[in-house]
């Protein structure tokens, strides 16, 4: 059997299976794809395993990179791969989420932002960072619980070609076009207020629970909305064509499966 996972701590959570799942059964693949609990000193011996793709969230992002036999560029430059296809008994690692956030962006009507600011240092923040390059940026403020923290971004930053400035949130959200949040859920709702008089639109890559404080001040301020739901199923569509090698990846099938199985959790 054709086996793929998404590995992380903690996982039960993801709604990566739920995603993967769908895609395989429109694409008429019997592949089978779990939710593997796995840390970082868990990783090195779960690749040993027999993979055809393996999806990759907190804590992975990073510490995969060395045990790969190669990296795309874009993931060596953000810093971080959340994906890794297993090709003739090498190990490959992507970065969808680049791809996810763009495309989220685009469909939410945002696709040339002349300013921005990311909240949040980690992998995700470097993401984000990369698309922002994409979409024309050559700088970008980032905003760090301490400056030390963001040590990491601002070298990602530098390997991608894109200025950043660090603040932290005792500084002013300076007015800006777009924000981006990779905080996790309620992480930045004593800021909601403050971002949602400084920006016209925002990205906010938490999914559940939605509309979270920052998106509903935004929204109520009339700015534009960009779900992290939106990312997840892009990245995810990504994915799935990485590790199949399938370019009629069922987009709309996986979207309505993960709406489906969140509204199944809130329910319970």
């Amino acid at each position: 059997m054709t086996r793929a996972a998404v590995l992380g701590s903690p996982i039960a959570h993801s709604l990566s299976p739920v995603l993967h799942r769908a895609a395989y059964d429109a694409l008429g693949l019997g592949w089978h794809y779990d939710a593997v609990e796995c840390r970082e000193e868990d990783l090195a011996a779960i690749l040993e395993r027999s993979w055809a793709g393996l999806s990759l969230t907190m804590p992975l992002k990073r510490a995969v990179l060395p045990l790969m036999d190669e990296v795309s560029g874009l993931a060596r430059a953000v810093g971080g791969a959340n994906t890794v296809v297993f090709d003739g008994g090498r190990r490959l690692g992507y970065n969808t989420d680049v791809h996810g956030i763009v495309t989220a962006l685009a469909e939410a009507g945002v696709d040339a932002p002349g300013s921005a600011v990311v909240l949040g240092t980690g992998a995700t923040a470097c993401s984000a960072l990369a698309a922002l390059r994409d979409l024309g940026l050559e700088k970008a403020v980032v905003v760090a619980r301490e400056p030390g923290r963001a040590a990491g971004t601002v070298a990602a930053a530098t390997r991608l070609g894109v200025g950043a400035t660090v603040l932290t949130y005792a500084d002013p959200i300076p007015e800006t076009d777009l924000v981006i949040s990779t905080l996790p859920a309620g992480a930045a709702d004593a800021h909601a207020e403050s971002i949602a008089r400084a920006t016209g639109a925002l990205l906010d890559v938490v999914y559940a629970p939605w509309p979270t404080r920052v998106a509903e001040a935004v929204r109520a301020s009339g700015g534009v909305i960009a779900d992290g739901y939106a990312m997840l199923v892009h990245q995810a569509v990504r994915q799935v064509a990485l590790m199949t090698g399938r370019d009629d990846v069922p987009v709309e099938a996986m979207r309505a499966a993960g709406l489906a199985e969140i509204a199944r959790r809130a329910a319970s």
